[in-house]
């Protein structure tokens, strides 16, 4: 008898929950915004510099079939919140959405304009299990009244109803982020923002949701990064977008301080890391012929429900991952997040959620 997806995982569950540590586990969940399945030097880019990320797929799990739960941002970002599909959540388009097109052919259907607060989220439930919790970067679930805070989060920054910033570079004027010059870089800010929530938390569990704004619209980067990445551009190449290229260089740096934070603090072996995107990655930026980035061999990009708009990169690093340097190529969505780290963390999750627990993969089940 064949045993579906969820038989098979529930069985290889058991093991995994006896051998659970004494101290509840970290969790830092790093999203990236529009970041393509090929656009990490781990999952096959020549042009973009990702060293960092690709060290943490060397000491963990890369999964080569990970998929968003939808092709475009706040539907995919609630499902990772919830564990629900976006149709359940009535929550199925970027929010607010744009004006019905004249030459469409089906009428948008409406949708919520926000995650509604009586669903229980990540945040939410390991609140309740003793953790302290922090959502630091885009959030574009909600307005005022919605905001991270009303989620289950301790601390917000950044996070608005805005789905990107109106630039990378200072004066900032973000929830919990503000002022700052011209010379200041919003990814850098918030990897400080990030060390300081680690740093205050060291000695109790912590939630650390970094929701990076890049690599979404607007290209904006450092020019002395935008110089060095000009030089390898190849005419004709799948990826030669010098600025997009830029944009990955300073979130991989980033993530490469927040590890050697966990380090330094001697948090690395009981801190789980997932690092993912919300959908694929953007062919082009509104009416321009360049392309920001391509998905080739996959098909399409972000808003399309091919294969270039829902696959993305997935690795998972640190605690919980039995054989580093492993690759897995079962399928994994984002609505699997939420039962998953709620069942690491020994929480009370919600019990009508569409997503399953994934640990044991992190097994080498």
């Amino acid at each position: 008898m064949k045993l579906t997806r969820r038989e098979m995982l529930s069985a290889l569950a058991a093991p995994l929950a006896a051998s659970t540590a004494a101290r509840k586990p970290n969790f830092i969940f790093i999203l990236i915004d529009d970041m393509g399945w090929t656009d990490l030097g781990c999952f096959g880019s020549t042009f973009y510099e990702s060293p960092n990320v690709d060290a943490l797929a060397r000491g963990g799990v890369r999964f080569t079939n990970g998929y968003a739960a939808c092709p475009v941002c706040s539907p995919s970002r609630a499902a990772v919140m919830t564990g629900k599909y976006p149709a359940r959540l009535n929550l199925t388009d970027w929010i607010p959405g744009r004006k019905q097109w004249p030459a469409a052919k089906l009428l948008t259907p409406e949708f919520n304009q926000q995650l509604p607060l009586d669903e229980v989220t990540i945040a939410e439930a390991l609140k309740g299990a003793g953790y302290a919790t922090a959502s630091i970067g885009k959030w574009h679930l909600g307005a005022e009244g919605f905001d991270p805070t009303r989620q289950g989060f301790d601390l917000n920054v950044a996070g608005t109803r805005r789905g990107s910033p109106a630039s990378y570079f200072g004066p900032f004027d973000l929830a919990g982020l503000k002022g700052g010059t011209s010379e200041d870089y919003l990814t850098d800010r918030l990897a400080d923002e990030a060390l300081k929530f680690i740093d205050v938390n060291r000695d109790r569990p912590f939630f650390l949701y970094l929701p990076n704004f890049a690599v979404h619209i607007p290209l904006q980067a450092k020019k002395e990064m935008i110089a060095g990445f000009q030089a390898k551009v190849k005419p004709g190449a799948g990826h030669n977008n010098a600025i997009y290229a830029a944009m990955i260089k300073s979130m991989d740096e980033g993530v490469g301080r927040v590890v050697r934070k966990l380090d330094e603090l001697k948090l690395t072996a009981n801190t789980t890391i997932v690092f993912t995107s919300d959908n694929g990655g953007l062919r082009y930026e509104g009416r321009s012929k360049s392309p920001v980035t391509s998905n080739a061999p996959l098909r399409a990009g972000k808003g399309h429900a091919y294969e270039g708009g829902i696959r993305v990169p997935l690795i998972v690093s640190g605690y919980g991952v039995a054989k580093p340097g492993t690759v897995c190529d079962a399928p994994v969505s984002g609505v699997d997040y939420f039962p998953t780290i709620t069942a690491m963390a020994r929480a009370r999750g919600a019990g009508n959620v569409d997503g399953i627990d994934i640990a044991p993969l992190l097994k080498g089940g």
